[in-house]
């Protein structure tokens, strides 16, 4: 290797005398292979790149590179690395969620108030469309939907109605409490009663009081049968 240096070294010396133009020619000559190898001594470093790179069944395909080249740790350290939050098990109802902030009842209200107009103008294109509709099968559909609309509708109806009530009780105990009266509160039992006499009077305008007491009568006497059965096991 000494040997092969000093003879590079003599050819530098030599080659250092020619011009421009000679070298060219000179490396035309001899090849540009050649001429690098011998004044650079780039043969070992050709090795090295010829080791680096990848052989390509085709010269469309884009190089592979292996997985296993080490990234600098300067490099890794650059990189902003972003941590992985693990997803929560438990799952999250914002019913009961405090994060998901209080209930309002009264802006809960206002915003879907809406939902009745919607559920009203539902429960007339149903009675319209059992009028005109003849299929036995279409009608007890539509039926049972007419139905359902109009459990909402009495449900949202009577809701209202006790929060009205509830409101006006609230309202008389503050204007006494104001005045410096004692308030009177209602207990549960006659409560109870009073909502038995008006649901008794509803039913009297609209004339399903038979109606009523016919299910009620129907309910007591499935009662009893299975509480016959039950004491005969």
């Amino acid at each position: 290797m000494e040997i092969e240096e000093e003879e590079r070294s003599k050819i530098r010396e030599n080659i250092s005398n020619l011009s421009f133009e000679e070298l060219l020619k000179l490396k035309e000559e001899i090849g540009s292979k050649t001429f690098n190898d011998t004044l650079f001594n780039s043969s070992s470093t050709g090795n090295k790149r010829k080791k680096l790179q990848i052989k390509r069944v085709n010269k469309n395909r884009p190089r592979e590179v292996s997985s296993k080249i080490k990234v600098p740790t300067k490099l890794r350290s650059e990189v902003n690395v972003v941590p992985v939050v693990a997803k929560t098990s438990v799952p999250r109802d914002p019913r009961f969620d405090p994060l998901c902030g209080q209930f309002d009842r009264d802006l809960f209200k206002t915003n879907y108030s809406f939902v009745n107009d919607i559920r009203l103008n539902e429960k007339r294109e149903l009675e319209e469309k059992l009028e005109n509709c003849d299929d036995p099968a279409e009608r007890k559909t539509i039926k049972l939907l007419l139905q359902r609309v109009k459990n909402q509708i009495r449900e949202s109806e009577r809701t209202e109605k006790e929060e009205f009530v509830k409101k006006q009780e609230s309202n008389e105990i503050r204007e006494k409490l104001k005045k410096g009266e004692k308030p009177e509160y209602k207990k549960k039992s006659v409560k109870k009663l009073e909502n038995l006499i008006e649901k008794y009077e509803d039913l009297k305008k609209s004339n399903k009081i038979h109606k009523h007491i016919e299910k009620k009568s129907k309910k007591i006497a499935q009662k009893e049968k299975r509480e016959n059965k039950m004491d005969e096991f």
